[in-house]
């Protein structure tokens, strides 16, 4: 289980502001060093069933230019390369994020009052590709409960919907048959209050980059990645599962829930091992796939009871 979080006010600073990667780098090394020298502590900022997780020390840093040119963003292509080279034509200011649905304050946020919602943190987790690629990546944010408390669900809303921007102005691939546009995926009421799913800002002390979901993101660091919603505009609550992209487009490999789970397999490949990004490449050794991704501590209460490899 891998989790430091710190922090932090965050919001989208002036280009001026920005800490340079070096500089980054140098503050991330010794940060490291410090935590192997306190026998592994991390600091919890008040989660749960965070700290005190010294297996969490052998996990590195992804490297940035890994983590900003290797992405899934079909919006912007289906290569992996695709999104770093297309995804500058992203216009992601001004931006607005709908809330509405099953809940008492619908409102309608501008970035900048969502960004100011909450403090912000630091939090690194790891984030699982369900074709067998894993990173672990620094990012900046708060909790999704955090806004979930603010608009007040009512008793009848069981599930969240999350709507990606869907312009064929500004995103190549946007009306492709790929997809059945926009974006959207969804989690349960209960997953989307955790307190470990991130309504996310910033990587690596910077915005987000425009491959990487800017300019507000999911990140759910027990499911695979697709499920950690891009470029949100939208978020809805209801009665019913949501009608997500991969389940409607290929149900018998992409399940609602997906969480990490390596005695599950995809049809196409297995899931019980993965390469760590920036490790190598294609000759990286493989690491055992941890369930839940190495959250199992803290999520597994979630599904206490359920059936994983039916409830995919």
């Amino acid at each position: 289980m891998l989790i430091h979080t710190s922090k932090s006010g965050f919001v989208h600073p002036l280009a001026s502001e920005i800490t340079p990667q070096a500089v980054w780098n140098e503050r991330r090394q010794w940060m490291g060093q410090a935590a192997t020298l306190s026998a592994g502590s991390v600091l919890a900022a008040g989660l749960p069933g965070l700290a005190g997780a010294a297996e969490s020390l052998p996990d590195k840093i992804t490297p940035f230019k890994d983590a900003t040119g290797y992405n899934n963003f079909y919006e912007f292509g289906t290569d992996k390369a695709d999104p770093a080279r297309n995804a500058h034509s992203l216009v992601t200011h001004p931006w607005r994020v709908k809330v509405d649905g099953l809940v008492k304050k619908p409102i309608e946020f501008a970035l900048e009052d969502l960004q100011k919602l909450a403090p912000q943190e630091e939090r690194v987790y790891r984030l699982r590709c369900v074709e067998g690629w894993s990173m672990v990546l620094p990012w900046q944010g708060y909790s999704l409960a955090e806004l979930i408390r603010r608009v007040e669900p009512l008793g009848s809303a069981k599930y969240v919907e999350f709507q990606s921007l869907a312009d064929p102005k500004t995103m190549p691939y946007v009306g492709s048959r790929l997809l059945d546009w926009p974006y959207v995926e969804g989690l349960r009421l209960d997953e989307a209050m955790h307190p470990l799913t991130l309504l996310t800002f910033g990587m690596y002390g910077q915005p987000l980059a425009n491959q990487n979901g800017a300019p507000v993101r999911l990140v759910v660091p027990w499911k695979y990645g697709f499920k950690s919603t891009k470029s949100l505009v939208r978020i809805r609550f209801t009665d019913h599962q949501p009608a997500t992209a991969w389940n409607k487009a290929a149900p018998d490999e992409y399940g609602f829930y997906s969480n990490v789970n390596p005695e599950v397999d995809h049809p196409r490949w297995s899931q019980a091992t993965e390469r760590r990004l920036g490790e190598g490449g294609l000759l990286t050794k493989k690491r055992k796939t941890l369930m839940f991704n190495g959250y199992a501590e803290q999520v597994a209460s979630l599904y206490a009871g359920m059936d994983l490899r039916r409830n995919f």
